[in-house]
């Protein structure tokens, strides 16, 4: 999935994004769209007997492709001009709370039941080359026989899907409204697998990183990455309830023959959700491997800070003693002293040594 424009490294940081209307505001009020791109429409209007579309900028253009008998399937890119929003919304008598929940973004994945109008809202997610996760709201509304699509900003995951529709495939030509409101949330939820493996493969990287490196640095990307992952749990996690319980009451512009896809596409979203939720638990781990790598570091520059200690404090002992000032030091006279002294130092130094290793302080000893 691609988007125009491209978020700001801001908007990439931000755990929680959200634009709503004024505090106090009544309910149905919606946020200013007036920073957003403007809307681009396009329908598809097809059936058995053929395909239409067409493309605008205002909800006149594409109103000749409309065709009764046919699906139609309207998507409007871009919420930057709320009159336009607003007209096609008129046009099809949404709800208030269909429009508002349309215009301030950041809504929870869900799936409600206005009368005879099924609205969803997903997530779109894209993956950065940093590995951050941005993603935009897609609103889905389903109403008879018109299928619309609100989306943030330009470009999306649904090319695979026109492309089927342009190849006249009987499967989706042939179904209704619902089925291609199921293949649009079955397109949102297979483009999260691209990044969760994407994922899996960063996580193997920071793990040999830490093994082999475990800096600042390193720890600093573990986080990042823990960050990012819980995005992707906040844009699955709600959606796969959103499902189940679309499951469990099916609403009823959902047909008999569309439920076994929906069930498909319950089955991908918790298949997601488990590969997420392991990541972020390999993710937690490794905060505890940068931690016991870090300590272990430690304890071997004290082990080693204390096997030179050791060596020393008998060296001194013996240094200390040479230097006295006595009449009655043999030694002190003595042509080879001061080299027997180096003698039983470097002796005393070896048998050190060799004790450490024996007792695994030193040397591959000490590893396991």
């Amino acid at each position: 999935m691609t988007t125009t424009p491209r978020p700001s490294s801001h908007e990439h940081r931000r755990l929680f994004r959200r634009r709503t209307a004024p505090v106090g505001a009544p309910p149905g009020a919606a946020a200013s769209v007036a920073h957003m791109p403007a809307p681009r429409l396009t329908v598809m209007a097809y059936g058995l007997d053929g395909l239409a579309e067409a493309h605008g900028t205002r909800l006149a253009d594409v109103l000749p492709a409309f065709a009764e008998g046919r699906v139609v399937w309207l998507d409007v890119q871009g919420l930057g001009d709320e009159s336009v929003i607003r007209e096609v919304t008129a046009r099809f008598d949404l709800h208030q709370l269909v429009v508002a929940d349309i215009l301030n973004l950041g809504q929870r994945p869900k799936i409600e039941v206005y009368g005879d109008v099924l609205f969803c809202v997903a997530r779109m997610l894209l993956l950065t080359e940093q590995e951050q996760v941005h993603w935009e709201q897609l609103s889905i509304v389903v109403h008879r026989n018109v299928v619309l699509t609100f989306q943030e900003t330009y470009g999306d995951c649904f090319d695979p899907l026109r492309q089927r529709i342009r190849q006249g495939r009987p499967m989706i030509r042939g179904a209704g409204p619902d089925y291609l409101a199921a293949m649009l949330i079955d397109g949102v939820v297979d483009a999260y697998f691209p990044a969760v493996e994407r994922f899996g493969e960063l996580l193997e990287r920071l793990e040999d990183d830490l093994v082999r490196n475990p800096s600042q640095a390193v720890l600093r990307r573990v986080y990042r990455a823990k960050r990012e992952l819980l995005k992707l749990r906040r844009a699955t996690w709600p959606l796969r309830d959103a499902l189940n319980h679309v499951m469990r009451d099916a609403p009823p512009m959902l047909t008999p023959a569309t439920m076994p896809y929906l069930r498909d596409v319950e089955d991908h979203v918790m298949q997601v959700v488990d590969i997420v939720e392991t990541c972020r638990e390999l993710a937690g781990s490794f905060i505890d491997v940068y931690l016991s790598s870090t300590a272990q570091r430690t304890n071997d520059i004290v082990r080693a800070l204390t096997v030179l200690a050791a060596i020393f404090i008998p060296l001194t002992f013996l240094s200390g003693v040479y230097g006295m000032n006595f009449d009655h030091m043999p030694e002190l006279r003595w042509e080879y002293g001061y080299a027997a002294f180096w003698v039983v130092s470097a002796l005393l130094t070896g048998a050190l040594l060799f004790a450490f290793w024996r007792l695994g302080w030193i040397g591959s000893r000490s590893r396991v």
